[in-house]
């Protein structure tokens, strides 16, 4: 099968489904590993798909922005394992930001242990961070329907008279030119600020957010540390020239 015809081939499959494997890939096209490796590769340059742990992805679009209760339920175990991971680099005495992510929120049962002070824009992290007897700050401001964030001025002021030992966020977008992306500009501008006020920060990321775009951007990847778990090594590679990136060990 010629070239052109395997990349029509691939593109075709991914409008039907959401991911693809390079096994499903290799029995359609009868091509190698390899050549579909390739293949993949030259289409995620092209920004017509985006590789992930055992295939490719779709791209998702710049301002699509699923509610907190669709990205809740979506790779919940490897969410679960990031943030399991990112509370270990949490210290007894820590100031720290939680911004509105869902792998974020995933970390507050193991913080629960731990002699902090926590503040964060996400209402949803309150009765977790309650619950878990952890001293708790909320900053101010517009509720975001769907994320159920605190964005806009008064989140903004309010933000600024703390500093922080370290920030956790998550994002929707990580690429090796446009850096850390969300769909909206306001909560953008939340997380960014965030970041300013830390002495060091995290993003706290699972596989499908790696070489994906969306509209608002927030800092340069060499801002933050990237704390995340399977990915091809290759395209984690790709990012490491950039940044720190730490990978959950099991």
């Amino acid at each position: 099968m010629l070239t052109p015809e395997r990349h029509r081939l691939i593109l075709d499959l991914l409008k039907q489904q959401e991911i693809v494997k390079i096994q499903e890939l290799t029995d359609i096209t009868n091509s190698s590993e390899s050549t579909i490796r390739r293949d993949l590769i030259q289409l995620e340059q092209s920004k017509f798909l985006k590789r992930v742990h055992g295939g490719a992805a779709r791209l998702q679009g710049k301002l699509s922005e699923p509610s907190i209760v669709e990205k809740s339920s979506k790779n919940l175990q490897e969410k679960t394992e990031i943030a399991e991971f990112a509370a270990s680099f949490v210290e007894d005495g820590d100031c720290i930001y939680l911004d509105a992510g869902t792998t974020v929120y995933q970390m507050i049962p193991y913080l629960a242990q731990k002699e902090i002070v926590v503040v964060t824009n996400g209402l949803h992290c309150l009765d977790s961070l309650l619950e878990h007897g952890i001293k708790t700050y909320l900053v101010g401001g517009e509720i975001k329907y769907k994320t159920k964030a605190m964005i806009g001025r008064g989140a903004l002021i309010s933000l600024e008279n703390y500093r922080f030992d370290k920030c956790f966020m998550g994002v929707n977008g990580i690429h090796t030119t446009y850096g850390y992306t969300t769909p909206d500009p306001e909560e953008a501008l939340i997380k960014q600020t965030a970041i300013r006020l830390s002495r060091e920060a995290y993003v706290l990321a699972d596989q499908s957010k790696f070489n994906e775009i969306s509209f608002a951007k927030i800092v340069d990847l060499n801002e933050a540390t990237i704390l995340t778990s399977k990915a091809e090594a290759d395209i984690l590679k790709s990012f490491e020239t950039e940044t720190s990136i730490k990978v959950v060990t099991q």
